[in-house]
């Protein structure tokens, strides 16, 4: 019984350096490790080593630890963006849930905007499938967080005009991203399409960088502006709890 219980609490102890590792915006010391989990040095030398021989941490020739080639590897196989999708499903999911709305996941691609998951509308109208597809940024809400949150880098050419209600202006889309950022999320109202309106809020990283988005999307008849002020809430809400499963905190972000 004393030699499980031995072999659990030498499990927790290298999970908990393993991830402090992991998670951490920088490499880390030994001395470091060592002060955060009040171990003694020797077991954390002993399970470091472990870890080593594994390839779950590497230390590199100044001596600090990072994450090791099992992670490396697991990421050239799989991808980040499928992890992205895999966290992100429920908080898409119960947004849906929520606003009976297309709900998509969006990642930055180059200069456009692509989007990588969607929980479709309970509703038939206005229900489009959007993945994979890549929408001008300066029209869609998705585009303006990128924009709004120096994500994308800002346009400097001739914006497209795709509807009667599309921004051109540069100094008029300056305009609009000041207040996405004020209030958190960004409004296309039929900019992209007419009918269309969508909302969008940002989704951030350890670091408090904008690496996603997420939107709710329908016709003008179910998402008026009162409405989108309610989703617009709601998104906030929603992409916050899923930027701290990222790692992302207020904290994180004020250092940043």
């Amino acid at each position: 019984m004393v030699n499980q219980q031995t072999g659990t609490q030498a499990v927790d102890r290298a999970a908990e350096l393993l991830t402090h590792v992991v998670e951490a915006a920088a490499p880390r010391t030994f001395t470091s490790l060592v002060e955060q989990t009040g171990l003694a040095k020797s077991t954390v030398s002993r399970l470091l080593q472990a870890l080593e021989r594994h390839r779950l941490v590497q230390r590199d020739r100044s001596g600090v630890f990072r994450p090791g080639a099992v992670f490396a590897l697991y990421a050239a196989r799989h991808g980040v963006g499928n992890d992205l999708v895999e966290l992100a499903m429920p908080t898409l999911e119960r947004i849906g849930a929520r606003t009976g709305e297309t709900i998509n996941l969006a990642v930055p691609r180059g200069e456009a905007v692509v989007q990588v998951a969607q929980v479709d509308s309970v509703h038939l109208l206005g229900t489009t499938n959007w993945v994979g597809l890549s929408v001008p940024a300066h029209c869609s809400a998705l585009g303006k967080i990128f924009y709004a949150f120096r994500t994308l880098p800002l346009p400097t050419g001739t914006l497209e005009r795709r509807t009667p209600r599309t921004i051109t202006s540069r100094t008029e889309l300056e305009r609009d991203l000041a207040t996405v950022i004020r209030r958190g999320y960004a409004v296309a109202r039929e900019e992209l399409e007419p009918g269309l309106v969508a909302v969008a809020s940002p989704v951030r990283a350890r670091d408090g960088a904008v690496v996603a988005a997420i939107s709710a999307s329908g016709p003008t008849a179910r998402i008026t502006e009162r409405r989108a002020e309610q989703i617009g809430a709601l998104l906030v809400t929603e992409a916050a709890t899923l930027s701290s499963i990222l790692g992302h905190t207020a904290r994180t972000e004020g250092a940043a």
